[in-house]
């Protein structure tokens, strides 16, 4: 066999050695893993020096034939294996293109596959026949490797429709959740936060179904809703303790939570079956680091632990609660009286009523209904219809009207007042919105419950109508930005007005005194 015309031209010869260091510097010089690469480009570029200098040592004969041809084979080798790592680790990454490895590998192989074919045409050999012979082969083994070839085209399949990534969380369908660290030709590599690595077949994942976590189509970042419950007693105000809690996670600096979304509080039951004695509560932020959620949720915790002990909220604890009282009349007379005292005294304590006597307080006080309010609670609203007032016992409220110029508060109110009160004595439209801005305890008067006292004295009416007056035309000369010189005498034509709407609401004898 004539000697390889690599072995005899020293130039070429030096060529492909000086090719493959170039691409071996530049593999080292990229931010892609150069180890492994290098460590094939070297393989084959020593394997030809070694065939290179077999045919230069050699005396003539078979062994030097075959030194020659194989150095010719890997002469062409080593330019593949060097000229796929140059464009496929080092110029498409630089382009910021990157194909997937298994894509690449494929490539690389038609290449080995088109290089063996030339070189064994250069030295003579037709290889018609071997490649009729190899369909054969194939697809004999194609039929026994049935399973093997399901998984390696489950790889391709996954690399080219990139749905799943190295670097992806994934949730698999028993439940386990890790870090895509590889994907290769048969199997899916993926580690787990306890240092687990799965070995998963490409064809499972290919055929059943994955949860890929913190991963939204348009969003670049990963980011996973996560929650931690905590437990508080249910007798606190459920605005309360959002609102503790919230404020001391709203500025906090969290390693592996974003900024935005803010993290949320929400009550998500109240005294619920297996829970009698306790009110459950979460917090719910955006995980991105989905590797330290055990270590986020921890250092959550401890805040809303301390945030709570700051505002002095305790804890539930299980509990059941076994009542055991010695019912009698006079307990339930006592009981009776104190919150009929409340009543009376959140009565007196309004100007409003300072025209009631004592017995028609003590009627009042029965047909009151307990009507709470949290912050934000829009109480009434401009415009509606309505027949009932709230006697606000504590608490603060904000009055505001629609003006040409907006939305316009117009006054604050703190309990004891009264609200609505011309929706009780004349059924008109609310002429303001009254809102929450704390915790408000209230009761409610409705009409009904109301229209005895003035049928028992109809001459109350008139003196209702006086206090209302005054309270109308000073919130209409607000409304109006008008000034307060005419109010007095606004109030007397307004005080006729309304003492007969009034009468006629409650159809009211106006002859009766």
């Amino acid at each position: 066999m004539t000697d390889s015309i690599l072995s005899r031209s020293p130039a070429m010869v030096l060529g492909v050695v000086a090719f493959a260091l170039a691409v071996i510097v530049a593999v080292a010089r990229s931010s892609a893993n150069p180890a492994h690469h290098r460590r094939r480009v070297m393989l084959f570029l020593g394997l030809y020096v070694v065939a290179v200098l077999a045919t230069t040592l050699l005396p003539t004969g078979s062994l030097r034939d075959i030194a020659a041809s194989s150095a010719e084979m890997l002469a062409l080798f080593t330019m593949v294996v060097a000229g796929g790592v140059l464009i496929f680790d080092v110029v498409l990454p630089a382009l910021r293109f990157q194909l997937p490895t298994i894509v690449a590998e494929l490539a690389m192989g038609v290449c080995y596959v088109l290089a063996l074919l030339s070189a064994m045409r250069r030295l003579g050999v037709e290889p018609t026949g071997i490649v009729t012979t190899s369909a054969v082969v194939t697809a004999v083994l194609a039929l026994s490797l049935q399973a093997t070839l399901g998984n390696i085209l489950g790889g391709v399949a996954l690399q080219l429709d990139k749905s799943i990534r190295v670097g992806d969380w994934v949730q698999l369908e028993n439940g386990r959740q890790g870090l895509v660290r590889e994907i290769r030709w048969r199997h899916t590599v993926i580690e787990t936060r306890d240092w687990d690595t799965i070995v998963v077949p490409n064809a499972q994942l290919l055929s059943g179904t994955f949860t890929l976590l913190g991963r939204r189509t348009g969003e670049p970042e990963t980011k996973r809703r996560e929650t931690v419950q905590f437990t508080v007693d249910f007798r606190w105000a459920p605005n309360e303790v959002v609102g503790l809690v919230e404020s001391a996670l709203r500025d906090a600096e969290f390693t592996g939570i974003a900024r935005e979304p803010q993290p949320r509080c929400v009550c998500l039951d109240l005294a619920a079956e297996q829970r009698p004695s306790m009110a459950l509560y979460a917090v719910r932020f955006w995980l991105t680091d989905l590797a330290i959620d055990e270590t986020v949720r921890s250092h959550l915790r401890t805040r809303i632990f301390a945030a709570l002990k700051r505002g002095e909220i305790p804890l539930a604890v299980p509990a059941t609660h076994v009542w055991v009282e010695n019912d009698s009349p006079e307990r339930r007379a006592r009981k009776h009286e104190t919150e009929f005292e409340r009543r009376r005294g959140a009565i007196r304590g309004v100007p409003f009523f300072a025209p009631l006597k004592q017995d028609e307080i003590e009627a009042l006080a029965d047909r009151l209904r307990y009507a709470p309010f949290v912050a934000g609670e829009e109480m009434t609203h401009e415009g509606d219809r309505a027949d009932w007032l709230y006697l606000v016992l504590s608490g603060s409220v904000e009055v505001a009207v629609e003006s040409t110029g907006g939305r316009q508060k117009v006054a604050m109110l703190e309990g004891p007042t009264v609200i609505g009160e011309m929706g009780l004595l004349t059924g008109a439209p609310r002429t303001a919105s009254v809102h929450a801005r704390s915790q408000v305890e209230s009761y409610r008067l409705d009409k009904e419950a109301f229209r005895k006292t003035l049928e028992a004295r109809p001459a109350l009416a008139e003196e209702l109508s006086a206090i209302v007056a005054v309270r109308e035309v000073s919130l209409s000369s607000r409304r109006d930005g008008a000034g307060t010189g005419n109010v007095e005498d606004a109030s007397g034509s307004e005080r006729a007005r309304l003492l007969e709407t009034v009468r006629r609401f409650f159809g009211i004898d106006g002859s009766r005194k």
